[in-house]
Order: C-alpha cells, then structure tokens, then sequence
C-alpha cells in the first residue's frame, strides 16, 4: 500500500484542560507553538477550536482570526480547519468564524449523545452551517459519531449542499455515541467506498482508542487523527508530552503499513483544496 495518508492533529478540543495535561495548548500562542511541532511530526491539516484565558470554550472570530494569521505563518502550506462545534456556542455564533474562509472547518450532520449532554445540531442548523461553508468556500470534514450521519453526510453531498469533495471522519470512543468496535469501523469504510466513491475518509479514536483507531484507518487505506482533544496519554501511566508525541505515533504506522504520510501538497491534492503558496 503507498497511498499516502494524511494526518490531522486536532490541538485543544474544548473540554481537556490543564488540569487533565499541562502540555494541552490554550493560548493563541500556545496553540501556533504546538501546531508546528506537529506540523513538523508529520501533521497536515489542524482541527482547532480557540479558548478564553480560563479555558472554557470560546467561538470568537477574532481568537480565530489571530490564531489563523499565526499558522499562516508559522506553519506554510497547512490546512487550516475550524470547529464548528456546539460546545463552543449556541445556534449560528458556531459558524461565525467562517467568513474568514479557512481550509476547511468541521460539520456535524446530525444529533447524538455525549458523556453528559446531547449534542444537538438540528436540520436548520446544519443547513445554515453548510449553506456558510459555501458561500465561503469552505471544504466540510462531516464529523460522524453514528451510521446515520455518514448516511447523511452522502445524501446532503449529492444534492449539492456540501462544498467541495466529499470528507468524512469516523469517530468512535465518545462516551454514551459509537464505541470503537472493529466490525463496525469496518461496515464504515464499506459503505463509504459503496455510496460515496469518490469520497475521502478518516477516522480519530478517543481516550485509550487513539492509537487503536489511528492503526485500524492506516491499515485499511484510509486517514487519521491525533492530539491532546481526543487523548491526553500516551498510556495509562504517562501523560503526552505534546501534539507531536501522539502525530509521531500515527506517523510511525504509517511506517508500519508502507504508507508516506502526506505532504501538506499532497493533502491539499487528495482533498481538492486550493493550492497555496508555502
């Protein structure tokens, strides 16, 4: 297998604190520094959602904004993608950072439940969210915690709502949403191939399923993510010591299976993204 494969590192989340992991980047600056280590590592594309100075979750453009100029410059050529995500805001302040026009940005195409709370994105919404995606040229990564949604995520793509190719990302791990089961994983990666063809996709596991996930997506041709928002270990022991550490994990079963990892040329390519120049 020599399809290269693309990984993304997704920086800060919106729940793990300090407190969890003293490396979790919060500042502005902090995330820039952290981003380009990974980046470094081997990490093509940053999933990044912005903080308040006392780390509870922000959507605030202008955090975007700073944040965006500083990858620009400190990590040429990488693919910027914002979250969209609820804990970070209520209703159509979750899409306000889109009329900055990143690379891409997260989508959640339907409702489940988290550890403590639904996770609510209603038709209007998403709707509203994709429609923004277009209208800025935004290239969607459907985040799927359920069948459902990658069902959704196809049907929405073919009647032309979804800007760009096709991108879906499996995540498997959350608490009370779909667990990381291998027989499942796998009738994913089936469907998407049978319905959507043309379509890219990845896969990230939470907590202690990181690594499991990220070799199950490797081995089976697909793209993965890593970072200090979906694990703050790298075992049970021993806390990560960076973005990097865990890019390095994945980037080393890459090697594993005799796949390069992607360039962010190469990324950018396999996504249908706009060149820039680095």
């Amino acid at each position: 297998m020599s399809d290269p494969c693309i990984l993304c590192v997704a920086i800060t989340g919106s729940v793990p604190t300090k407190a969890a992991n003293p490396n979790v980047p919060i500042s502005i600056a902090e995330q820039i520094e952290s981003t380009h280590e990974a980046f470094e590592a081997g990490a093509s594309i940053c999933h990044a959602h912005v903080r308040n100075d006392d780390e509870t979750p922000s959507s605030d453009p202008e955090k975007f904004a700073l944040l965006q100029e500083g990858l620009e410059k400190h990590c040429p050529g990488m693919i910027i993608q914002f979250s969209t995500g609820g804990r970070s805001g209520a209703g159509k302040t979750r899409g306000g950072m889109l009329s900055l026009r990143p690379d891409m940005a997260s989508l959640s195409v339907g409702s489940n439940n988290f550890p403590t709370r639904v996770y609510e994105n209603p038709p209007d919404l998403v709707d509203w969210l994709a429609s923004e995606m277009r209208k800025h040229e935004v290239v969607p990564e459907v985040e799927a915690f359920d069948l459902s949604h990658i069902l959704q995520a196809i049907q929405y793509h073919k009647d032309g709502k979804l800007y760009g190719r096709l991108y879906v990302q499996f995540v498997m791990g959350v608490k009370n949403a779909m667990p990381a089961d291998k027989t499942v994983f796998d009738f994913y990666v089936e469907q998407v191939k049978a319905r959507a063809p043309d379509a890219a996709w990845c896969a990230a596991g939470i907590g202690p399923n990181q690594i499991v996930v990220n070799e199950w997506a490797i081995a089976a041709g697909g793209h993965t993510r890593a970072g200090l928002e979906d694990n703050v270990r790298l075992d049970r022991n021993t806390l990560a010591p960076s973005n990097a550490a865990l890019i390095k994990r994945a980037a080393d079963l890459c090697e594993k299976y005799e796949r390069p990892v992607a360039t962010w040329q190469q990324a950018r390519d396999i996504l249908g993204l706009r060149s820039v120049t680095a």
